[in-house]
């Protein structure tokens, strides 16, 4: 795995999809084969924004491979950060970065962060200035938890469980939008997205993306993919369908009322091969997708879940040895 400015933030991170893929499956088969890696060694998860699989899949990878693990919630138990410099902090701000993360990097030999964004302003949230601070100024290397714009351990997790659950050598692999209540960021769908991109590139899969007018993503994420604003037409022949709502990246932020029904069904399904669908959780259930598909035999999104642990596990495993 290349680290680059010693961070795990992208696809970009891994020189091959299909290798990485393959030694998270083979710790998944021995999961404690490597606990002298982690031995005496600490890892710091910060979360300032809420979590369950990444927070709890994270620390069980680390703890098989014999770390030990802190969890500081900065939205609920830290101190209020001031991440600019040159301010004056007789606000609300309590700390500055700079030392906030100069101190967890004294305490942790790795250290994993996550931040949502807050869909105001498209160019600070994908600077992303904070994750970059952290970086800066921690001294130690930085794996996402989720960031702005990727949530890179979902994205390996999900073809870490596509490739366990394909029936043919190239399956077809369709992100379908779906609706929300509220704007929620494109993190996920573009972490996937340029997995999935990368994975065809490799020959692993053929990538297809269906959104609504309006939802289209970043350029940057979605280079080698198919797609379309027809969601039945994307679904013909899918061996795989990733359901997911993002609001719009050109109108930053925003959620556009779409007429046509976009929510994963049975009658849907029936236009694909026989697809088995997932979800990185939490799902609105009837909204997003519906139920008879969530409880029914072709549902992954438990099974990809539990990956989450293989995912995490590898990317520790692989920035341990680069500590050794």
């Amino acid at each position: 795995m290349i680290y680059i400015d010693e961070k795990v933030f992208s696809v970009k991170d891994v020189s091959s999809v299909a290798d990485v893929v393959q030694e998270a499956l083979a710790l998944k088969a021995a999961p404690y084969d490597n606990q002298d890696l982690g031995k005496h060694k600490t890892l710091g998860l910060v979360f300032l924004n809420p979590s369950l699989r990444t927070r709890l899949s994270t620390q069980k990878a680390a703890m098989n491979l014999g770390m030990n693990v802190m969890v500081m919630n900065m939205d609920k138990d830290g101190w209020a950060l001031e991440t600019q410099d040159g301010v004056v902090m007789n606000g609300s701000t309590v700390e500055h970065i700079r030392e906030a993360a100069a101190v967890m990097g004294e305490y942790c030999d790795i250290l994993g962060l996550r931040s949502f964004p807050k869909l105001k302003d498209r160019e600070e949230d994908y600077s992303e200035d904070l994750f970059n601070k952290f970086i800066k100024y921690c001294g130690v290397p930085v794996v996402s938890l989720e960031s702005a714009t990727r949530h890179p351990l979902q994205s390996l997790t999900d073809i870490i469980t596509i490739t366990e659950h394909k029936k043919t050598a190239k399956p077809k692999v369709v992100l379908a939008w779906a609706p929300h209540v509220k704007a929620l960021p494109q993190a996920v769908p573009n972490s996937f997205a340029e997995w999935m991109c990368k994975a065809q590139e490799e020959g692993l899969v053929e990538f297809t993306i269906a959104q609504p007018m309006g939802y289209e993503l970043s350029k940057d994420f979605t280079k080698g993919a198919t797609i379309s604003t027809n969601l039945n037409e994307s679904l013909k022949d899918a061996d795989f369908v990733y359901v997911k709502n993002w609001s719009s990246y050109q109108e930053y932020g925003e959620v556009y009322t779409v007429d046509e029904d976009w929510m994963m069904d049975n009658e849907k399904l029936s236009l694909t091969n026989d697809a088995k669908v997932m979800h990185c959780l939490p799902v609105r259930r009837d909204l997003e997708l519906s139920s008879e598909i969530l409880d029914g035999p072709n549902s992954l999104v438990i099974k990809e879940a539990s990956n989450r642990v293989w995912a995490a596990q590898v990317v520790l495993k692989r920035m341990l040895e680069d500590l050794v």
